[in-house]
């Protein structure tokens, strides 16, 4: 593992905690010696984990659409910045960068990413960690809904166990890189209910 992507919101949040979990989080990843991968931008959580990670001497590496950076929210101060031309090329260059994908607090954007990802995990596309930094229980809601999924028979809990899920950044880092991809068959079952 060389990289590992962060969504996360362009708002700093109402709790002065998302603020010091993105600190600690990207100084996590520089013990580990990973590199930050993120939306490029220099706002909210994005920007307090951007400066974090180069502050420390870590690598943080920026994709940004035209649009945003048109609006004077990119991140100038990163190791790199690409600007492309639209979300769809910024998650798949954010995808094909990273080794890993967590979500820290965020709103729609985070959320929508969040489930890109593991998605495509559930559906074998990549075979990529996906882990949530639950800071203050922010997730914990999002959680009970998946396990409502589960018990309402529309997801399997293997697919639940697959996000790792942590409020420690460095124990979260660390469950991500033990990762290992369960064989499965997203299909199988519903072959042998035919």
């Amino acid at each position: 593992m060389k990289a590992v992507c962060v969504y996360c919101g362009s708002s700093h949040g109402a709790k002065p905690a998302y603020d010091a979990a993105a600190q600690a989080f990207g100084r996590a990843l520089v013990a580990a010696d990973l590199a930050l991968v993120y939306g490029g931008g220099k706002v909210g959580l994005m920007g307090v984990i951007a400066d974090t990670v180069m502050a420390e001497g870590g690598r943080a590496i920026g994709v940004i659409p035209e649009l945003l950076v048109d609006k004077e929210v990119g991140h100038n101060g990163l190791t790199e910045l690409h600007v492309v031309p639209d979300m769809h090329h910024r998650k798949k260059m954010m995808a094909d960068l990273s080794d890993g994908f967590v979500a820290l607090p965020g709103g729609a954007g985070t959320l929508e990413e969040l489930f890109e990802v593991y998605t495509w995990a559930q559906l074998g596309y990549h075979h990529k960690p996906v882990g949530i930094l639950n800071i203050d229980g922010f997730y914990d809601p999002l959680v009970t809904m998946l396990e409502h999924t589960v018990s309402e028979g529309f997801m399997r809990q293997t697919y639940l166990d697959l996000l790792q899920i942590d409020s420690d950044p460095a124990t979260l880092i660390g469950k991500l890189q033990r990762y290992h991809a369960p064989a499965r068959d997203k299909w199988a079952e519903q072959r042998e209910n035919v």
